[in-house]
């Protein structure tokens, strides 16, 4: 290990002149510039409409690009998240294997045609080996983790993001423009759009 050569060189934090950071491989590290508030954003923004669900909002913004409008200045913002998890069944330990199963045979019939492809014999042969191998191999590891779980999650389920509204909003410069197109489309009552 190697010593500094002058005294000046080492990292005395809480001396006077020892506040300053060693240099490191990427060289001396620099303090941040800005404003301390992260990343600049980008342009202000102005909401054009609030909208109960995502195809109402993703019309609005489809009328406005068939109407030349420069759709890149807009964004859907989804508003008030809601995670929900749908239960989709009971999970048993059988159960549980035959998903393994099934995930591990399609790796395994991932692994069987990629050495298929290199085999020059019988290759359909290597790719139901690696098929059985994978879905043996799935059952297997699906059966024993959720027998470790000790019945902690005896359920399937699926998450999903929701939103309770849509905000279409577009750039301050371009919003008076984008709300005279909009004063001339009309919703339904179901939402549909008349052009």
């Amino acid at each position: 290990m190697t010593r500094p050569s002058t005294p000046s060189a080492t990292w005395r934090p809480g001396l006077p002149g020892g506040d300053n950071l060693p240099s490191g491989p990427a060289g001396r590290p620099a303090t941040p510039s800005g404003d301390g508030h992260g990343p600049q954003a980008g342009a202000p923004t102005i909401t054009i409409g609030s909208y109960p669900d995502y195809p109402s909002a993703q019309r609005v913004v489809d009328y406005l690009a068939d109407n030349r409008f420069p759709v890149e200045h807009t964004a859907i913002v989804g508003t008030n998240l809601t995670l929900v998890e749908t239960v989709l069944g009971r999970l048993t330990t059988g159960r549980a294997a035959l998903l393994g199963a099934g995930t591990g045979a399609w790796f395994g019939l991932f692994i069987g045609l990629l050495f298929g492809i290199f085999t020059v014999g019988n290759w359909l042969a290597v790719i139901l080996v690696g098929l059985v191998i994978g879905a043996i191999w799935g059952a297997v590891f699906g059966a024993v983790a959720h027998a470790m779980s000790g019945g902690q999650r005896d359920f399937t389920s699926a998450s999903s993001l929701r939103a309770g509204q849509y905000a279409v909003t577009v750039d301050a410069n371009l919003a008076d423009q984008a709300r005279q197109m909009l004063g001339r489309m009309h919703l339904t009552p179901t939402g549909a759009t008349a052009r």
